[in-house]
């Protein structure tokens, strides 16, 4: 636990231990907060390189072994180290084990107890602040005996004040339609989850920010190629008949808008599901949600508005908050994998952002 702070120490930074890294999106969002982050850890080697490569995050400690494999007491020092300072511990586990698209049987995923995982750093240092996200149907798994009902409970037990449920990232100014579960705690005083940013057009909110937003800026490139100055401004290639199909779209149309003669064989036997797949973005809309394979157009409405292709991996970057000179390590499929995991950094801010607020409120009441 870090302790009752002083008043004296009240001004200090929260500092952040982020246990499920990746390529790094939760922490360069904590970063633009004002956090500051001292641990991170991923068992990904390419996620580990991504990581180490922006700038900001030479000083962090980076474990590089799966969570299971790590003990508490490893981490005493660095908790030691923060004697004085508020402390996040963030756990946004890996978030296939919940998806609609997992079809590995839930009771055999060994990715399933990540959460619990977790647990065991929060049980042995009581944190001043969690924030845990994910997908929504980990509340599926919210019974008693199941990890999200035994998460709560621990948090009841040691005495945290939360609150969870689900939020959409456009709401915050991510350029994306992705619905996520989140959770926030404090050991300081009632929590709320932050009000929404962003919201359409004619609302109080600045408008939702769009596909044209985010991307629009970049110069054109064919699939296949990649752009001389930015090398992740590269597109995969599409196959003849993939080209031919693209190119029958127009911006924001599917695949219904084919010729039969270009139809899959499965949608010639009648299937009517999977409806985004094929399908061109919108330039004034945000995005469809990302996924591990956002850059392939078989895999969702991942087309771009105009071009005959799939966004690059800049585009799918920027789309999910990124700094535009963000770096990644690893093969085209490698990057989408990381991109579609990470946590959108501008979430990720705006969730810093309200526990720096949380704090500060708790300062004044202190120093009151």
């Amino acid at each position: 636990m870090s302790g009752v702070l002083s008043k004296d120490d009240l001004s200090l930074p929260i500092r952040g231990f982020d246990f499920f890294s990746g390529c790094g999106g939760t922490c360069v969002g904590f970063d633009a907060a004002g956090l500051d982050v001292v641990f991170a850890l991923d068992n990904d080697a390419d996620a580990r390189a991504t990581f180490r490569k922006y700038p900001k995050f030479a000083s962090i400690t980076l474990e590089e072994r799966h969570i299971d494999d790590v003990q508490p007491a490893e981490l005493r020092h660095l908790v030691d180290g923060c004697a004085g300072h508020p402390l996040l511990f963030s756990g946004c586990a890996p978030c296939q084990p919940f998806t609609k698209q997992n079809t590995r049987r839930r009771e055999h995923d060994d990715r399933a107890p990540l959460l619990l995982s977790f647990l065991r750093f929060i049980d042995a240092f009581i944190p001043d602040y969690v924030f845990v996200e994910n997908v929504p149907g980990i509340q599926k798994l919210s019974q008693k005996d199941g990890p999200l009902g035994k998460f709560v409970e621990t948090l009841n037990r040691l005495g945290y004040y939360f609150v969870s449920g689900v939020v959409a990232a456009q709401d915050y100014g991510v350029p994306q339609r992705r619905r996520r579960f989140v959770l926030v705690a404090s050991q300081f005083g009632e929590m709320t989850l932050p009000a929404p940013t962003h919201g359409p057009k004619g609302t109080e909110q600045r408008r939702y920010r769009s596909v044209a937003d985010a991307i629009r800026h970049l110069p054109p490139i064919a699939a296949g190629e990649q752009h001389n100055e930015d090398r992740f401004h590269w597109a995969a290639n599409l196959s003849s008949i993939n080209l031919e199909r693209t190119r029958y779209l127009k911006e924001g149309e599917g695949r219904e808008k084919w010729p039969k003669r270009l139809w899959l064989k499965c949608h010639s036997d009648g299937y009517k599901g999977h409806t985004d797949v094929y399908g061109r973005m919108r330039w004034d809309a945000p995005a469809s949600g990302l996924t591990t394979r956002c850059i392939s157009l078989s895999n969702g409405r991942f087309g771009h508005p105009e071009q005959d292709r799939a966004i690059s991996i800049r585009e799918a970057a920027l789309l999910q908050t990124f700094p535009p000179d963000f770096v990644f390590h690893g093969s085209m499929p490698s990057m989408a994998r990381q991109i579609g995991n990470a946590v959108p950094p501008r979430l990720a801010e705006v969730f810093g952002r309200y526990f720096v607020e949380h704090f500060k409120t708790h300062q004044e009441v202190n120093r009151g």
